[in-house]
């Protein structure tokens, strides 16, 4: 409160000073308060969560019986060590550098190991339907078991790569709008200042889609995303109702 002693060019300064600081937010207020972290720029975050994935996945599809893997049997697990290479390369520690050729080239690879892992599915789905399965339950079970499981890994590479323009695109903030909406970006309050997406959340959120065949707690907003995620149950579903349905039949 201003004293009424006070006088008018006094009190036109102090107007003057609080219109001011009301005009520059940015220097009174944290970023970290005004922008949430999943909208600014960030240091970028490491692959050993990616490239053990490929892995994961690579493993998973050589362990595969020789009649449903893909020929030639050498591709997939080229592909997976050509990705974990790749991103060795462009990214060694942190991902921070936005290269539309390197995603591109990461989107390829990924899509040839994701047509892979889906004529698997497919050989098997096929091998069930027309009675030419005759393995144990234990080996019908194992064997869709990886299919499904690698087929969560690399729809959840796909939503990891696509979401907001890829990894290095969210960490230079080039884009505003997600694709996905996860709870702490409508509950910021329930999240540490500093949270973003990375990829352990991606992988969750295709578990979550490959086992439940719907959204959970992420929501899909751009189009690619629904249909990507469609995309996956149709997969998972076929999988697991087909091979569990069999492999309960053998017992």
């Amino acid at each position: 409160m201003t004293d009424p002693d006070d006088g008018p060019g006094e009190q036109s300064g102090i107007r003057d000073e609080l219109e001011r600081m009301l005009s520059l937010p940015g220097k009174l207020i944290p970023t970290s308060v005004i922008v949430p972290a999943w909208r600014r720029l960030t240091d970028g975050e490491s692959t050993w969560p990616v490239r053990f994935a490929v892995v994961v996945a690579t493993a998973l599809q050589v362990l595969l019986p020789n009649r449903y893997e893909i020929p030639p049997t050498w591709l997939l697990p080229t592909l997976g060590a050509l990705l974990g290479i790749g991103l060795s390369i462009a990214h060694p520690r942190r991902i921070t550098k936005h290269s539309p050729q390197l995603r591109l080239v990461s989107m390829l690879l990924i899509a040839t190991i994701t047509l892979a892992n889906a004529g698997s599915a497919g050989r098997l789905i096929t091998a069930l339907l027309q009675g030419r399965a005759h393995e144990s339950a234990t080996t019908l079970l194992l064997t869709g078991g990886a299919i499904w499981l690698t087929n969560v890994i690399v729809f959840g590479m796909w939503y990891w790569n696509l979401d907001r323009g890829g990894p290095a695109a969210r960490a230079q903030a080039l884009k505003s709008y997600p694709d996905f909406l996860f709870p702490q970006m409508t509950s910021p309050d329930l999240s540490p200042p500093d949270w973003q997406p990375q990829f352990f959340d991606y992988l969750y959120l295709s578990f979550t889609n490959a086992a439940a065949f719907s959204p959970t707690d992420t929501l899909p907003l751009a189009r690619w995303a629904k249909m990507a995620m469609m995309l996956q149950s149709i997969v998972s579903l076929g999988t697991v109702v087909l091979v569990v349905a069999r492999a309960v039949n053998i017992l």
